[in-house]
């Protein structure tokens, strides 16, 4: 996408587990809650957020290069679910 002048696009997207996929980090981090007293925690999913500085161009059009990212690196399609923002 080229982009004139200094306009950006800000994609931000979050990589989520998708249900049913177990999260043994989540799991490590709500037992460490627990040792820490916080006993109201039932559980804990991991995920990650990539922020991504586009050229500007069409939201539309972002949107669509960035779930293409996400499919060929950002996010295992097998296990995980993505969802992209532009701003």
């Amino acid at each position: 996408m080229a982009g004139a002048g200094n306009d950006r696009l800000k994609a931000r997207v979050h990589v989520t587990l998708k249900p049913g996929v177990l999260d043994p980090q989540g799991e490590a981090v709500r037992h460490a809650l627990a040792a820490l007293g916080f006993e109201g925690v039932a559980g804990v999913r991991i995920g990650k957020v990539i922020e991504i500085d586009l050229a500007a161009g069409d939201h539309a059009a972002a949107e669509a290069e960035v779930a293409r990212m996400c499919e060929r690196l950002l996010a295992n399609t097998v296990i995980e679910d993505y969802a992209v923002e532009i701003a």
